[in-house]
């Protein structure tokens, strides 16, 4: 049970918590998803200006480019300040704002965060942004600079909910999809502007093109569907994951949430019901 500082008032309902998630990609999009079904409305997710989600089509990110955007049966919305979450929660809508820095955080005043960058490293979330941090993947302690980590590795151990230490190290190594693993990943070829005129769901070939950056192709490693793709227009560096191809070959896989994102959801909402699980009772 994480203890509340003097200053924080502790809301009256357990779906009065207000959840900041930094990060709207493909795993913020899961947790986010998985708590608004189950009654976690009030929430905010912030992004950086131009997100580099490459599963674009199942990350409440694309709003930031899009305005609005809809996962399964979720909608999230760009708005421009803190200040307006209220008024899309009142319409059943998920607010994300453009904030890497977390400026809102004093604003915003959130009972749980969620660091679902996954960027290998912490960015600056610590222990004292909330009453109760979570933080997915390498980079954070449990402990130290977050209350709970997650682990993300795909394997025996995905989901698992670290209350002391740290989730795996990076191995760099994809997980395994339909028995492939790195060649599943298209990657750049070098540093500048990323250029397709794919789309997420199309069959590709091994070795087939599916864009370019700086004029270099960047080539399918095997048979499937494109089930990601960055946005076209992005600068990108070198060997940057800018595509993923699944070898199952099933479109519909790209439109829905994966497994990997609704096991760490639930992860998620297991840290938040051990942590308040005390104060309020399930029927609240």
């Amino acid at each position: 049970m994480v203890v509340m500082n003097e200053t924080h008032t502790i809301p009256m309902m357990l779906s009065d918590l207000k959840i900041l998630i930094r990060g709207a990609g493909e795993m913020a999009t899961g947790s986010a998803c998985r708590l608004y079904h189950c009654g976690f409305s009030r929430m905010l997710l912030t992004e950086i200006e131009k997100p580099l989600a490459v599963r674009r089509s199942v990350s409440l990110c694309e709003a930031v480019y899009e305005k609005s955007w809809i996962v399964e049966d979720v909608r999230a919305e760009l708005i421009n300040s803190a200040e307006e979450t209220q008024g899309l929660w009142e319409k059943k809508t998920i607010p994300v704002l453009v904030d890497p820095a977390l400026s809102c955080l004093n604003v915003f005043r959130p009972d749980v965060l969620i660091d679902a960058i996954l960027a290998k490293k912490n960015l600056g979330t610590s222990m004292e942004s909330a009453p109760l941090v979570i933080a997915m993947g390498p980079g954070f302690w449990a402990g130290k600079d977050a209350h709970y980590v997650i682990e993300t590795a795909r394997g025996h151990q995905l989901g698992r909910l670290i209350s002391a230490g740290c989730s795996s190290p990076n191995t760099g190594i994809p997980g395994e999809i339909g028995g492939h693993s790195v060649f599943r990943v298209v990657r750049s070829p070098t540093e500048g502007i990323f250029l397709s005129s794919l789309s997420i769901g199309v069959s590709v070939k091994e070795g087939q093109i599916i864009g370019n950056v700086s004029g270099k192709p960047a080539k399918a490693g095997l048979d499937g569907v494109l089930r990601g793709l960055i946005k076209p227009g992005s600068y990108v560096t070198p060997n940057l994951k800018i595509g993923d191809v699944d070898p199952r070959g099933d479109p519909s896989y790209c439109m829905t949430i994966s497994e990997k994102a609704r096991a760490i959801g639930g992860t998620v909402l297991e840290a938040i019901l051990r942590t308040y699980n005390s104060t309020y009772s399930l029927s609240s």
